[in-house]
């Protein structure tokens, strides 16, 4: 069989064999795929949302699939690091690439990325859902938005806001936050969700809006105050946590996470490890750990996912021109 396969390889390399080969070849390939460890690639710091999630979902992907599927974290740039990795990565099945509005939709909208969301990229589905969610440091004396709002402006220039760094989800939802409810709040940037999150954790900052998978943890264990989150309305997700749009009308802006491989990869084996991320997304463990983390397990196909980067796209750089925001 592998000597076929190299003849065959040879034949469509010199022009010989007709195009239908390509498909018998990489439906084979697929067959015994996976038959080595895939890594997955989180574009992230340790301590995100995306990274919260993908560290169980590589978990239980690769239980579902036979093979261990090794994370990497390549944080920086707003994403950019980790997703210019993955574009250049072999298409092969053996790099997995986990995303989210920051790399897709946000800092394309900032600066010149040396890759195109739309086009550098297969989709494979949408994974999980999340809404932002507003906390502070407990010791404040704030526990609602307008609570937050008083006390920013009583302080002129003394309250700090935490993002994971410029273009990120956090940066982009917390400009909105105070273009929404017009008051002021000191931008400062950290190099990923996990050092921006213990920031106000530890009182260097005093507030950060982000992905529920991001906060929830410190939440749960008292270290951080939720005051409101950025879905349209309340969710059991988040029991006694109310809107930001019950004190700003009209806010919504939330989170998502998706999987995606490298251009090029073979349509047998994508099909492969999207029905085994699919099945893996049906597991109770898997579902239970998401809810308790604020995140909705969601899912759509490649077409779908490609659309809804697409518009988000659009609408995100209608905010960022809005907002006036530039890459710090």
């Amino acid at each position: 069989m592998r000597v076929l396969k190299l003849i065959l390889a040879a034949l469509l390399a010199l022009g010989l064999f007709p195009l239908s080969a390509q498909t018998v070849i990489a439906t084979d390939a697929a067959s015994d795929y996976p038959k080595r460890p895939i890594r997955m690639l989180v574009p992230n710091a340790p301590g995100s949302s995306s990274d919260v999630l993908g560290r169980l979902l590589a978990l239980k992907l690769g239980e579902v699939i036979g093979q261990q599927i090794v994370v990497e974290n390549h944080a920086g740039a707003g994403g950019q690091i980790g997703m210019e990795m993955g574009k250049n990565a072999a298409p092969d099945g053996y790099t997995i690439i986990l995303t989210s509005p920051p790399a897709m939709t946000i800092l394309p909208n900032l600066r010149k990325t040396p890759y195109d969301p739309l086009n550098d990229f297969q989709f494979v589905s949408l994974f999980a859902v999340l809404p932002n969610v507003l906390v502070v440091a407990p010791a404040l004396p704030i526990k609602t938005v307008q609570e937050l709002i008083d006390y920013t402006k009583s302080k002129p220039g003394q309250i700090n806001m935490a993002s994971a760094g410029p273009g990120s989800q956090s940066h982009l939802a917390g400009e909105m936050l105070k273009l929404a409810g017009n008051f002021p709040s000191v931008h400062v940037p950290y190099k990923g969700g996990g050092p921006s999150v213990l920031s106000v954790v530890s009182g260097e900052t005093q507030w950060t809006i982000t992905p529920a998978a991001a906060v929830m943890g410190h939440v749960n264990s008292g270290r951080l105050r939720a005051i409101a989150h950025s879905l349209p309305q309340r969710t059991p997700l988040l029991a006694g946590i109310p809107a930001i749009s019950e004190s700003i009308p009209g806010f919504s802006y939330s989170a998502w996470n998706g999987m995606l491989l490298p251009k090029g990869t073979p349509a047998p084996i994508v099909e492969k490890l999207r029905a085994a991320l699919l099945k893996t997304l049906m597991l109770a463990e898997v579902r239970e750990f998401f809810g308790k983390n604020g995140a909705e397990v969601i899912t759509n196909t490649p077409e779908e996912f490609r659309n809804l980067v697409k518009a988000e796209i659009e609408s995100t750089g209608k905010v960022v021109k809005a907002a006036g925001l530039k890459v710090d």
